[in-house]
């Protein structure tokens, strides 16, 4: 049975990124509402790892899987628009740590929020049942892809 909507001439994989890209239309616009328009979506990700505290650049770039130099390059945007401050590390003279402002938790949670708001709709749309059958299924496909492409 067709679903409304339905694009059966488009693979699976291109229905996720046509997917993706339309929730990144979304957060844009969820950030945008709370006053964080300088901040793009992607970029907001890269600070949910600083929620269990500080973290040097090189443990930032290992668990976002991006070059020392791209995170370099980010933590300045987002010191710049607020949401991070390098602090010195407590353990370390010579080292800084990249930690969250408030501005910077405000961003994860108005992330967060969006994100649920859209899960919600799904599940209205999808059902509970069928909405977890394709988290599963979408981690699945993910573990997969971690294990070939590391």
């Amino acid at each position: 049975m067709a679903e409304s909507g339905a694009r059966p001439n488009l693979t699976v994989p291109t229905l996720v990124q046509v997917l993706a890209r339309m929730g990144t239309v979304r957060a844009r616009g969820v950030l945008a509402d709370a006053g964080m328009a300088d901040l793009r979506p992607m970029t907001a990700q890269a600070l949910v790892p600083l929620l269990g505290g500080g973290r040097h650049a090189s443990e930032l770039a290992t668990t976002l899987r991006v070059s020392r130099q791209a995170v370099a390059q980010m933590v300045a945007n987002l010191e710049r628009g607020g949401y991070v401050e390098r602090v010195d590390d407590p353990g370390d003279a010579r080292a800084k740590l990249i930690c969250l402002t408030a501005r910077g938790r405000a961003a994860v949670r108005v992330l967060w929020d969006g994100s649920r708001a859209l899960e919600e709709e799904w599940a209205e749309l999808l059902g509970r049942e069928r909405l977890q059958e394709l988290r599963s299924m979408l981690a699945t496909l993910l573990g997969h892809a971690e294990r070939m492409f590391g």
